[in-house]
């Protein structure tokens, strides 16, 4: 199970305003490094939340279908299924027809059922799943999130000479579990 993004996304969930605003920097010099940072800490959070903030396209490849009814798309929330392919011994795409599928949007992850399951016919990369995830607008986004990234980004600039910007993000901020524990994956 590969999940690829296809489309990013138009903007940030924080503006470069918003953390200046938030650090009380009222300088240019460093908005270059703070737009790197929101980006980090967005990332981070996604990643770890499986939450996408900005809507952007993704497309979930599996080698077959699961053996269960139900597939996790490993993000959400999901505005769309824009297609689902199922490729042939040829490499030859079929689609799947929008009937055929019901979507639950907004559980986390969100999950999709596939009435009628072609079988794919390549061993590797059988089944594509293309879709639009992430919440409409940055109004939208619940306020503990944001409050996280901002949180996570002056964290970051902080330390920033301690370590170096590709080994970001290297520490999470005190306060920042308890923001985002309600959007964490759990595993049983």
């Amino acid at each position: 199970m590969t999940l690829i993004e296809t489309e990013p996304p138009l903007a940030e969930p924080v503006t470069l305003a918003d953390l200046k605003a938030h650090m009380r920097i009222d300088l240019d010099d460093e908005d270059a490094l703070l737009d790197s940072l929101i980006r980090v800490a967005r990332a981070h959070l996604e990643a770890v939340t499986g939450t996408a903030l900005m809507p952007r396209g993704l497309r979930l490849i599996l080698d077959d279908w699961p053996e269960g009814p139900v597939i996790e798309l490993l993000r959400t929330p999901v505005q769309s299924i824009d297609a689902i392919r199922v490729y042939d011994i040829d490499g030859t795409p079929h689609e799947v027809a929008a009937d055929g599928w019901l979507l639950d949007a907004t559980a986390r992850p969100a999950r999709l059922a596939v009435r009628e399951r072609l079988r794919p016919g390549q061993p590797i990369n059988g089944v594509e799943i293309e879709f639009t995830a992430g919440f409409a607008s940055a109004n939208e986004i619940p306020p503990e999130l944001v409050r996280a990234i901002l949180l996570h980004a002056a964290y970051l600039y902080e330390f920033r000479g301690a370590v170096s910007a590709d080994m970001q993000p290297a520490a999470i901020p005190a306060g920042y579990e308890r923001l985002i524990g309600p959007w964490m994956r759990r595993a049983l």
